[in-house]
C-alpha cells in the first residue's frame, strides 16, 4: 500500500476502522436496478399527529390538546382523502404525496405491544416475535438473496454512529460517519501509513476507508461536522446515486420520545416533523435521476397514546404510522385498516390499535420492490410469516 493519500483521507478511514468497512466493488447500473433506504425513527413517533384522522368522530375528543384543526382552519391539517390529512409541517411530504411518490400508512406496528423501547426496537429490527436469542437483523438476512454475489459490505451501508441491530449479522456491512477530528500533519500521516502498511487486518480495511472517502468526495467535496440526520442522508444519497456504490442503507434518528409539551403545529414534535420533511426533500434533490429507482421507509419502533398526559405530551403506544416514499412507489394514498379512536375500539383502552404488521410493509417491500424471491422472504428473512402489503411499487 503507498502513502500517497491526503489527510482527509486519511481521518476518514481511521474513524471506520472499527467498524468492518470496506470497499463496494463496480456494479453496472440499469434502469431496474433498485435502492431501499431504511429510516428507523427512534423513541416512539406520534402517528396521531404526523397522519392524523381528523374525520374521525372522535377524533377531537380523544386527542384533547393535541388534536390538529380540520383542512382550512388556522395551523389546520393538510388534507389528503378526505379522512386522514398530514401535520402542516410536513409540506414537502405533503408534496411528494400529491405527486404519486409517497404510500403512508397508519396504525401499523412491529408485532409488539407492551411499549418497552428497547424491546420494540428489537422486534422491529429482527423482524421477529422473539428476538431473544437472535443476533442477525431481518434486513441482514436479506442481503444474501439481494446481493448478487456482493458481499454484504459491497452492497449495504450503516450511515451514523453505531451499527443498527437491522443490518447486523456474522459479516459487517459497510459504514460511514462524519467526520469530526482535526486533520494530522503530513509526517504523521506517513508513519501511520507505513505502520498499517503490512498489516493484512488494518491495512486492507484502511485502504477500504479511502475508497469510500474518495466516493463521498467525488460527488461535492467532502461531508464533516455534526453526526445528525441531514449529513448522514447527503452522504446516503452520494453513495446510493453511484453505479459502483452500494443498494441499501439504514440510518436512525433519535429523539422521538414526547412525554411532555409535545405541541400540534408548533412546538418539539412539530419542529422534529419539520427537520424530518426537509431532510427527506434534499434527499429526493441529492438522488437526481436515481430517485426513481429508490424507495424509503421511515419506521419507528411504537406509537403514543391517543389521549393527551398530565405535561401536555403522549406516553407510549402501540399503533404508529409509516411512510413509503420514493420515484419507484405506488403512492398518492393512505393505506389503512382504520380501527377507529372511540374508547371502546382503542387497544387496552388507550392506545391506537394496529391493524397491519410492520413485517407486511417490509416483506412487499422486498419483493415487490427489490425483487427478492418470496420463498426466501418467508423462510429466511420472516420465518413463518407469510403476509405482505400488495401494490406498493410502480408497475409501467
Amino acid at each position: 500500500m503507498g502513502t500517497g493519500i491526503n489527510r482527509r483521507q486519511f481521518i476518514q478511514a481511521c474513524g471506520i476502522l472499527t467498524l468492518g468497512f470496506t470497499a463496494p466493488i463496480a456494479l453496472a447500473g440499469h434502469s431496474s436496478d433498485p435502492r431501499l433506504v431504511v429510516l428507523v425513527l427512534r423513541g416512539g413517533m406520534d402517528g396521531l399527529a404526523a397522519v392524523p384522522p381528523y374525520a374521525d368522530p372522535a377524533y377531537q375528543s380523544a386527542r384533547g390538546k393535541l388534536a390538529l384543526g380540520s383542512p382550512g382552519t388556522t395551523d389546520g391539517v393538510i388534507d389528503l382523502d378526505g379522512f386522514f390529512g398530514l401535520n402542516p409541517a410536513f409540506e414537502n411530504l405533503a408534496r411528494m404525496y400529491r405527486q404519486g411518490e409517497a404510500l403512508l400508512l397508519q396504525a401499523i406496528a412491529p408485532p409488539y405491544a407492551k411499549r418497552s423501547h428497547f424491546y420494540a426496537q428489537d422486534v422491529l429490527e429482527t423482524g421477529l416475535t422473539d428476538p431473544s436469542g437472535h443476533d442477525s437483523g431481518w434486513l441482514y438476512r436479506a442481503l444474501s438473496g439481494l446481493s448478487r454475489g456482493r458481499a454484504p459490505e459491497q452492497y449495504a451501508y450503516s450511515l451514523g454512529a453505531g451499527m443498527p441491530r437491522i443490518v447486523q449479522g456474522d459479516s459487517p456491512v459497510g459504514a460511514w460517519a462524519p467526520d469530526r477530528l482535526p486533520d494530522p500533519d503530513d509526517a504523521t500521516l506517513q508513519r501511520l501509513m507505513a505502520l498499517y502498511e503490512h498489516d493484512r487486518y488494518l491495512g486492507p480495511k484502511l485502504q477500504a476507508g479511502f475508497n469510500a472517502d474518495e466516493m463521498i468526495s467525488s460527488m461535492g467535496g467532502k461531508l464533516k461536522g455534526v453526526n445528525n440526520l441531514a449529513t448522514v442522508a447527503k452522504a446516503a444519497a452520494r453513495f446510493l446515486s453511484r453505479t459502483d456504490g452500494p443498494r441499501v442503507a439504514v440510518m436512525d434518528s433519535g429523539g422521538w420520545d414526547t412525554h411532555a409539551r409535545q405541541g400540534t403545529t408548533k412546538g418539539p414534535l412539530a419542529n422534529k416533523f419539520r427537520e424530518l420533511d426537509n431532510v427527506l426533500a434534499r434527499f429526493k434533490e441529492d438522488m437526481g435521476p436515481v430517485w426513481n429507482q429508490t424507495a424509503v421507509l421511515v419506521v419507528t419502533e411504537f406509537g403514543r397514546t391517543v389521549a393527551v398526559n398530565g405535561t401536555f405530551g403522549s406516553d407510549h403506544g402501540v399503533g404508529s404510522a409509516a411512510f413509503l416514499l420514493g420515484g419507484a412507489v405506488n403512492g398518492g394514498r393512505v393505506h389503512s385498516d382504520w380501527p377507529g379512536l372511540a374508547k371502546a375500539k382503542l387497544y387496552e383502552g388507550r392506545d391506537l390499535k394496529p391493524t397491519l404488521d410492520m413485517r407486511a410493509l417490509f416483506a412487499g417491500v422486498l419483493h415487490q420492490h427489490m425483487g427478492l424471491d418470496r420463498g426466501f422472504i418467508e423462510e429466511q428473512v420472516f420465518p413463518g410469516y407469510r403476509d405482505q402489503v400488495s401494490g406498493l411499487v410502480r408497475t409501467g
